[in-house]
C-alpha cells in the first residue's frame, strides 16, 4: 500500500451538514494534523485513535467543517450591557456633555457582557461523526491500495531489471580471469623475459590473487536478496520498512561486486544496477 491517499465523507444532522476530508502523504512516523469545529473538540481523542488504528503511518491531514450551522454559541448578558450603558452614559453627560461618544460600543466590550457558550453534540451526532470518519478513512485506504498496486508494478520491473543485469555479468566474469592472468604474465615478461619462473608457484599465486576478485558469493547473495524482496512485496501485510532494509542489502552486494569487478564491462553493469536500485529506493519512501 502507498502512503498517499485521500478520502471524503459527509453527513447531515438537524440544521447543518458536516464534511470530512482526510489526506495522507509519506512520513517515517504517524503525524496527524487535525482541524475541527469547537463543538467536536470532545471527540478529538476518539478521532485520533481511529486514524492511528486504521491508517498506521504517514503525514495525515484531517479537516472537519460544519456548513449551514444556524445555532450560535455566543451569549449576551443583556442586563449587564444595560447597566454598563447607563453608567457610562451618565459619566459621559457629566464629564463630556458636548463630545459625541459611541457609548454602546464601549459597553459591549466591557467584561462579561459577551461570553462563549460551550457547545456539546448529542450522542447521535457523535456516532454519525465517527461513522463519517470511518467512511473517509475507508476511501483513503482504497486509494492507497490502488496507488500501491501501481508502485508495486513499477518496483518489480526494476527488480527484474537487476536480475537480468546480474545474468549479464557471467560472460565477463570468465573473460576477466583470463585477462588478469595475461596481464600478470605480461608484467613478469616486461621485467625480465629471460627470468626462470617456477610455474607451479606462479599458478598458486595467481589463484590466490584471482580469488580476491571472485564475486561468486556476492552473486548468490544478491540473487537471494532479490528473491526475498519479491516474497516480501507480495506479503499481505504492507511493510515498506522491511523492503527498505532488503534494498539496503541488495545495494551492499551490488557495491561489493563493483569494487571486486576489476573489469570495465562489469562495472558498467554495476552502474546500471545502482540506477535501478535508486529508483526502487525512491519509490519505497512512499510504501506503507
Amino acid at each position: 500500500m502507498s502512503m498517499t491517499g485521500f478520502g471524503k465523507a459527509q453527513f447531515s444532522f438537524e440544521s447543518h451538514q458536516t464534511t470530512i476530508e482526510i489526506k495522507s502523504l509519506n512520513s517515517k512516523q504517524l503525524e496527524v494534523n487535525l482541524k475541527l469545529p469547537a463543538s467536536y473538540r470532545d471527540k478529538e481523542q476518539d478521532i485520533r485513535t481511529l486514524i492511528a488504528r486504521e491508517i498506521g503511518r504517514g503525514k495525515v491531514d484531517c479537516y472537519i467543517n460544519i456548513e449551514n450551522n444556524s445555532s450560535s454559541n455566543i451569549a449576551i448578558n443583556q442586563s449587564m450591557l444595560t447597566a454598563y450603558y447607563h453608567e457610562l452614559k451618565a459619566m459621559s453627560d457629566e464629564l463630556q456633555p458636548n463630545i459625541p461618544v459611541d457609548i454602546f460600543s464601549i459597553a459591549a466590550k466591557m467584561p462579561d457582557v459577551i461570553s462563549t457558550v460551550k457547545e456539546e453534540i448529542s450522542e447521535e451526532e457523535g456516532t454519525l461523526l465517527l461513522s463519517g470518519i470511518t467512511n473517509a478513512i475507508s476511501q483513503l485506504v482504497d486509494f492507497r491500495k490502488h496507488e500501491g498496486a501501481v508502485l508495486k508494478s513499477d518496483i518489480m520491473g526494476h527488480i527484474s531489471n537487476i536480475a537480468e543485469l546480474l545474468q549479464k555479468v557471467e560472460p565477463f566474469e570468465f573473460m576477466r580471469v583470463n585477462q588478469i592472468r595475461e596481464r600478470i604474465e605480461k608484467s613478469i615478461n616486461d621485467i625480465n623475459p629471460s627470468i626462470q619462473i617456477d610455474q607451479n608457484r606462479l599458478e598458486q599465486e595467481m589463484i590466490f590473487y584471482i580469488e580476491k576478485f571472485d564475486i561468486s558469493e556476492e552473486k548468490v547473495r544478491l540473487k537471494k536478496h532479490l528473491e526475498y524482496f519479491q516474497t516480501a512485496i507480495n506479503d499481505e501485510v504492507s511493510n515498506g520498512k522491511k523492503l527498505g532494509f532488503v534494498a539496503q542489502e541488495i545495494g551492499r552486494e551490488v557495491n561489493t561486486i563493483g569494487s571486486k569487478a576489476n573489469c570495465f564491462e562489469i562495472q558498467q553493469i554495476v552502474v546500471q544496477m545502482k540506477d535501478e536500485l535508486e529508483k526502487i529506493k525512491e519509490q519505497l519512501l512512499n510504501i506503507l
